[in-house]
């Protein structure tokens, strides 16, 4: 079992972006709108927080750089479909393949870059001293 538990909490680790994003496009769909550019967002902002990273900015930096760019990716969203009232699966679409593009054209410069900060693990006080699962309970200030 000990050959499974770096499987299994890096398994969790790269869901908990992803059950985040859901959670968000629930609240919106509850709320009436249908945002599919959901992905897109979620790429320019990894992009500008570890093109921030890389350029010697902190880790806390980097992530006030990835809401502002998430933030400016919803602000076009909204404004494509609320201001100019475009079809909001047309807008989502169209945010997610321009995610998708920005993303993988700019990031060409950091393919292989390690990044020099990253935040801490974070034990979970009484989880992460069970003996066979503790170690899943070890996780960054993110997830």
């Amino acid at each position: 079992m000990d050959r499974f538990d770096p499987l299994i909490a890096s398994g969790i680790a790269a869901a908990i972006p992803l059950v985040f994003a859901a959670l968000g496009e629930l609240v919106a769909e509850r709320a009436g709108v249908l945002n599919l550019g959901v992905e897109g967002m979620m790429l320019i902002g990894a992009l500008a927080a570890f093109a921030t990273v890389a350029v010697g900015g902190g880790v806390t930096v980097a992530l006030g750089a990835a809401m502002l760019a998430g933030i400016a990716a919803a602000s076009a969203f909204a404004i494509l479909t609320l201001t100019l009232k475009a079809s909001q699966v047309a807008a989502g679409l169209a945010l997610t393949i321009l995610g998708t593009g920005v993303s993988a054209f700019l990031g060409r410069g950091y393919v292989g870059f390690r990044a020099p900060a990253t935040f801490e693990d974070l034990p979970v006080p009484v989880l992460s001293g069970l003996p066979v699962i503790g170690p899943l309970f070890s996780l960054n200030a993110l997830g």
